[in-house]
């Protein structure tokens, strides 16, 4: 017997926001966790398993092979409350800025800084999502996980998830085996705001630093940089920041003068990638329908490519481009996923 779960349709081009053309032999509707263990169960004789969130930080070939599970697991319960201070358990399935905006609304804050970035719950604590001076690792409480081999469930303590700059334990391969089902988020109702990004707090030089306003600016910050993908296909920045040792930036800043740099995480540099980029003149080139955005030289935009060939095919380009003249590797923030075209037998 078929599950109900188990789509007729393979086609995900409208499950990820570059909107290209990638078909699965499988794909299952997870809505709860309990499905996970059967349907996990059930997919292994088809092949590989892939999940699959919001698709706002993948770059999908047209082949998907085995089984493509959509994690559509809805629900945000209030678990602790001390008048202060909540523990919110979230979906994986929830959409982070719809989140975002309705903690905000009900007077639980720390996620402002967070606003506008797409995807889903259960994706932030993969990518420790992170903007204008803050990172999901500092209000995560807890990771809620199904082991794909064993079917074991686990509950993950944030040092369990080794979470880093846009990095954790779930992009590597042992946590590669967890599946997120649901994540705790700790807020506060008095919580600070966080103007520690310079251009934020020049955005709010003349305004009340109040949550309000750090909303407001965000989004404002953002819809100025980035398109958004429902209506230009892309997955935000598309390259993350070098991160350098304190002795790799001294050398970088004797051969380039001029480049900026800045704090990174554990006493390390940050090495902005856009201004790597921009200094090699990328921004506004287009090859084969994918653009540089000329807003912002970390975004690649969609202007016709409908399969994922040309998107790598660029970001290769200025990849070389960059390690060619600063010897600077950049590593690409969307995974890559499934097989450019079927491989005959």
């Amino acid at each position: 017997m078929v599950s109900d779960s188990v789509l007729e349709s393979g086609n995900l081009s409208g499950r990820n926001t570059l909107g290209l053309t990638a078909h699965a032999d499988r794909v299952v509707a997870i809505t709860h966790a309990t499905q996970l263990e059967q349907a996990l169960t059930d997919a292994r004789p088809f092949g590989p398993i892939t999940v699959l969130g919001g698709g706002s930080n993948v770059v999908m070939h047209p082949v998907q092979r085995g089984t493509v599970l959509l994690m559509d697991i809805r629900g945000r319960t209030l678990r602790a409350d001390d008048g202060g201070r909540v523990v919110l358990r979230v979906g994986a399935g929830e959409n982070w800025h719809e989140l975002v905006l309705w903690c905000h609304h009900h007077g639980l804050h720390g996620l402002a800084n967070l606003a506008l970035i797409p995807g889903s719950v259960g994706a932030a604590p993969i990518q420790n999502i992170g903007a204008y001076g803050v990172e999901i690792a500092q209000r995560i409480r807890a990771v809620h996980v199904i082991h794909r081999e064993t079917l074991a469930t686990n509950v993950l303590a944030p040092e369990a998830c080794q979470f880093r700059y846009r990095d954790s334990c779930f992009k590597h391969e042992e946590g590669a085996q967890w599946i997120i089902t649901a994540v705790d988020l700790q807020l506060d109702r008095a919580a600070p705001v966080c103007l520690e990004y310079p251009a934020l707090k020049e955005r709010l030089q003349s305004a009340d630093p109040t949550h309000d306003a750090v909303l407001a600016g965000v989004m404002s910050l953002r819809q100025e940089k980035l398109p958004d993908p429902v209506v230009t296909p892309n997955v935000g920045s598309f390259f993350k920041n070098p991160v350098l040792t304190q002795e790799e930036g001294d050398v970088l800043r004797e051969r380039v003068s001029d480049v900026p740099l800045f704090p990174g995480p554990g006493g390390r540099i940050k090495v902005s990638a856009a201004w790597l980029i921009d200094r090699l003149a990328w921004r506004g080139v287009e090859k084969q329908g994918v653009k540089v955005s000329e807003a912002h030289a970390l975004v690649l935009v969609g202007c016709g490519a409908q399969t994922a060939g040309p998107w790598l095919s660029l970001a290769a380009d200025i990849v070389a481009s960059v390690e060619g003249a600063f010897g600077l590797t950049l590593e690409m923030e969307p995974r890559v996923l499934g097989l450019p075209e079927v491989v005959a037998s």
